[in-house]
């Protein structure tokens, strides 16, 4: 009784076993008290994937292409000529390479490109990685306007930077839900402040024809703002209701309101050269100012989709779409738990077979359920779980009980107990050769999760997680449990 308790004593003040309890009960914490989550069971807040939540996934390919050109004209000049030739938003990427928002063949664009003396050196149907990451931020926005949390978007770009399409899966969302929401655009409105608080329509979000990306005003200064331009009758309206309502005479006192969805997005009055140039006639050209610095930019963006009420700055079409039914992924939560289940006692034993000792086969179970538990635990806060996730979950447990053995066959030498001086020895010589076998598998990992491969991404980084949760947590703190519970045979 005594050896025993001076067994687990050693165990259980060994700093490498004690990070590892402290991280399996904080894992536990965040998967059901952070914050208390019973009401979904074992679940608890895991973050499900539509595979096992049930759901939609749509996938949208962009109307748009990037085009390398060469042409001796000005850019900005060819640009402009361009963008008016073909009635489209033309955006500069680099210096021979333009972004042109509206779908065109090669061939038709090259016709066109005569017609300017340039010519096209590549074409790639897709849009830059700015604008991919502007299309995701709105549909981000709408997916949180709508409280809908479990949703993942994803951009796919090839190795040119030119992101083709884009990838909306939307768990517990059925598929005409998910179309609607994609499509959907809110309420857009501008009105002026007449007196009090009082307010007056002036137009709505379908007198908006064009947007542009936040940009610097003078360009070069941190002051940053969003343009876009009024339709002819728009800009009537416009100007009317300042005339109207004075605020071409005294702007402060009559601010205009941009209301999204009933919502006050943005409130600030007519500039001192706006205000005058309203009073001779028209304009059409309009910028809404948000300060200068870090924040205002932010505010620039926000702002930027609120003008678009939702509208993608570039037209998509669906490429390809489906959905689980709940039933089905209700079905492949409990395949998952039953599969999870059957692979722990395969691996228990196997690894009795191999040692027919209880005093080793218990540890390296147990440490093998601990390293799930904590790879669950940071799982919660990163990743959705989804079949590619649960694949990588029980590669990581083979693979954690591999390199387990590893350990154990090492230290026992021919089934003997060495020294302790021998047994540190032998216990870093494994530690090396696991570290090793780690690392090719990160190195081989990683494309996969740097790359934009959707559910593969998942696999990818449960997978590295794993390893490195085995490399720096679990297998030190094995290597001394089972030094601890070795101890007590005697030495060789």
């Amino acid at each position: 009784m005594a050896d025993e308790d001076s067994t687990i004593s050693k165990i259980l003040t060994d700093w490498r076993v004690i990070i590892m309890l402290f991280l399996v009960i904080f894992s536990i914490a965040s998967i059901y008290l952070i914050p208390p989550n019973f009401d979904k069971g074992l679940e608890g807040n895991l973050q499900l994937g539509l595979d096992l939540e049930g759901g939609s996934w749509i996938q949208l390919s962009f109307q748009s292409e990037i085009v390398r050109y060469s042409s001796d004209m000005p850019q900005a000049q060819f640009v402009d000529q361009l963008s008016k030739k073909i009635d489209a938003e033309v955006i500069p990427v680099t210096a021979d390479k333009i972004e042109i928002r509206k779908y065109y063949s090669e061939e038709d664009l090259q016709a066109i490109f005569d017609e300017f003396g340039a010519k096209i050196i590549s074409y790639d149907q897709g849009v830059s990685k700015e604008t991919a990451e502007d299309i995701k931020r709105i549909l981000e926005d709408k997916v949180n306007t709508l409280g809908t949390q479990d949703a993942r978007i994803n951009t796919l770009s090839g190795l040119n930077e030119v992101t083709r399409y884009i990838r909306v899966e939307l768990a517990g969302t059925d598929i005409n839900t998910a179309q609607d929401l994609v499509s959907a655009q809110g309420k857009f409105e501008i009105r002026i402040q007449t007196e009090g608080n009082s307010t007056a329509h002036v137009l709505f979000g379908d007198a908006v024809t064009s947007v542009s990306t936040p940009t610097q005003n003078p360009p070069g200064s941190q002051n940053w703002g969003v343009g876009f331009t009024l339709s002819p009758e728009g800009a009537d309206a416009f100007r009317e209701a300042s005339i109207k309502y004075d605020a071409v005479k005294n702007p402060q006192a009559h601010p205009l309101v941009m209301l999204l969805d009933g919502e006050v997005v943005y409130s600030a009055p007519l500039s001192e050269s706006l205000a005058g140039k309203l009073v001779s006639g028209t304009v059409r050209d309009l910028s809404a100012s948000t300060g200068s610095g870090p924040e205002a930019l932010e505010e620039a963006k926000l702002l930027e989709i609120h003008l678009r009420a939702g509208a993608l700055p570039v037209d998509v079409k669906i490429a390809g779409s489906g959905s689980v039914p709940a039933k089905l992924g209700d079905y492949f939560k409990i395949v998952c738990i039953i599969a999870a289940i059957l692979a722990l006692i395969a691996v228990a034993v196997t690894v009795y077979i191999r040692y027919k000792e209880p005093s080793i086969v218990l540890p390296m179970i147990m440490t093998n359920i601990a390293e799930i538990v904590i790879l669950l635990g940071i799982a919660r806060y990163i990743q959705q779980l989804d079949l590619a996730s649960i694949a990588a979950l029980v590669a990581v447990l083979g693979t954690g009980i591999d390199q387990l053995v590893v350990i154990t066959d090492e230290v026992l030498h021919e089934g003997k107990v060495p020294s302790p001086n021998v047994y540190m020895k032998r216990f870093k010589r494994a530690l090396i050769i696991i570290t090793v076998a780690a690392c090719t598998t990160i190195f081989a990992m990683l494309p996969l999760a740097v790359m934009d491969l959707s559910t593969l991404k998942g696999f990818a980084l449960i997978t590295i997680i794993g390893v490195l949760v085995g490399v720096l947590i679990t297998r030190p703190a094995y290597g001394k449990i089972i030094m601890a519970i070795l101890s007590k045979k005697p030495a060789r």
